[in-house]
């Protein structure tokens, strides 16, 4: 390099790092700073020949986000100066430039395209959707000129008429569908954030008012999952029904995902297990996704009460019948839900033909999923030890299993009610010692 283009360079780095020393109020009054350069001088080598060596920030890195070090190594001080200063100076001057040029809509894709290598793919699934709530109104805004004005307007908008079909607004989406799309948004700005695309996460104090979240409570009718009455009617009613053994596994606990991802190899009808490794979701109503059980805990051996095993036994009796029957059009999936050409079935399926067992019957409707929580909350009022239950749920931690899936209801309390029987009359009710869990057959 020319001396004066080194001159040159070397002035334009010394101000800009006298302005960063400035700024950070490194200075102190009265005194000059001084700067030096961190080139180390290094031993001669096998000829007898002097280098200078330096390690120096270069900045970001412009696809991974992360700032990243480069080192060089010069024959004299005066390139290694040079070249040091001139890094610096790239660094000072990409740091003053505008961060990026990108719309929300580009940065949004750049992001979910990110968290895809990290996600299951119903997860991906799920902020893509929820996401595309947001891009309708604040897509083509420049990332560096969104605002939280913007963002504000945006959740207000989606309360009042965000529920867009074919093109054309209606009614407000739900307080916990806008604070998903909000979240989601957060967390992606949180990302540019760190990437140095922005200053600062516009959207971070934005909240779904309290009003509208506790109209969204009130107007929310809870369903509660059944009661014990309603779970023995249940079995009554699926008594013969060709779906008779993976309806009592719902009532056992195990989420539909796991009735349908199980296969015959995963059932053992001898010893009377069952292994949950797998699970078939439902994307869209219409994508199947198969993956690893849902988390390490999840993965679980759990042992079958005679009625279950029973169904089951029958069930794959029927389906042998069913193989012979269908001939080569047969399909032997080795799945344990299959209609009768030995095709998978799906969540949505079993959902819809469980729905219409209860219709029936005149039952209550409920999610086949919350068949889930009245299992696990007779276990609990049964006596089951929390370790064991959270393991039958398939939880790592009981305290999930406790918010989420014990309901008690008010039949549920009665020996609460008892109890307290004992401090206004003075003695106490005697309770049943070893108390066992029932099985779903009453």
């Amino acid at each position: 390099m020319a001396k004066p283009a080194i001159t040159a360079t070397l002035g334009v780095v010394r101000q800009a790092l006298a302005t960063s020393l400035f700024q950070r109020g490194s200075d102190t009054e009265g005194k000059r700073a001084v700067l030096s350069y961190p080139i180390k001088k290094l031993v001669p080598d096998a000829k007898g020949k002097v280098r200078y060596r330096f390690v120096v920030d270069a900045g970001p890195d412009p696809v991974t986000g992360k700032r990243k070090q480069v080192m060089r190594t010069f024959g004299t001080l005066r390139e290694a100066k040079a070249e040091y200063a001139s890094i610096v100076h790239r660094r000072y001057e990409a740091e003053r430039a505008p961060l990026s040029q990108v719309t929300v809509d580009e940065w949004l894709d750049q992001w979910l395209s990110m968290k895809a290598e990290d996600l299951e793919e119903s997860t991906a699934y799920s902020y893509t959707m929820t996401l595309a709530r947001v891009r309708g109104r604040l897509g083509r805004i420049r990332l560096q000129d969104l605002t939280e004005d913007h963002v504000e307007a945006w959740m207000r908008w989606a309360l009042q008429e965000g529920r867009v079909r074919r093109g054309k607004t209606g009614t407000g989406l739900g307080a916990t569908s806008v604070e998903m799309s909000l979240a989601r948004l957060k967390e992606a700005l949180d990302r540019a954030v760190t990437r140095g695309l922005v200053e600062v996460n516009v959207a971070r104090e934005v909240t779904v008012p309290r009003r509208a979240r506790k109209a969204e409570r009130r107007a929310r009718e809870a369903v509660p999952p059944w009661s014990v009455a309603e779970v023995r009617a249940f079995v009554r009613a699926i008594a013969g029904d060709r779906l008779q053994a993976p309806f009592l596994l719902a009532l056992v606990g195990l989420r539909p995902a796991e009735i349908c991802g199980m296969r015959w190899a995963d059932v053992d009808l001898d010893e009377a297990t069952v292994s949950i490794t797998n699970t078939r979701t439902v994307m869209g109503n219409d994508i199947v996704v198969e993956k690893d059980a849902k988390s390490l805990a999840g993965e679980r051996q759990l042992p079958l009460p005679a009625p279950v095993a029973a169904a089951l036994t029958a069930f794959r009796a029927a389906q042998a019948d069913e193989k012979t029957a269908a001939g080569q059009v047969y399909e032997d999936s080795g799945y344990v839900l299959v209609d009768a050409r030995g095709r998978a079935l799906n969540g949505r399926q079993l959902r819809e033909r469980a729905y219409k067992v209860m219709d029936r019957s005149g039952l209550r409707r409920v999610r086949l999923y919350d068949a889930r929580a009245s299992c696990l909350t007779y276990l609990a009022n049964h006596g089951v030890p929390d370790h064991l239950l959270a393991r039958w749920a398939g939880h790592a931690d009981i305290r999930t299993t406790k918010r989420w899936y014990v309901k008690p209801d008010v039949e549920d309390l009665r020996p609460a009610a008892d109890t307290w029987g004992g401090l206004a009359g003075g003695s106490a009710p005697v309770h049943e010692e070893n108390v066992r869990c029932g099985s779903v057959n009453g």
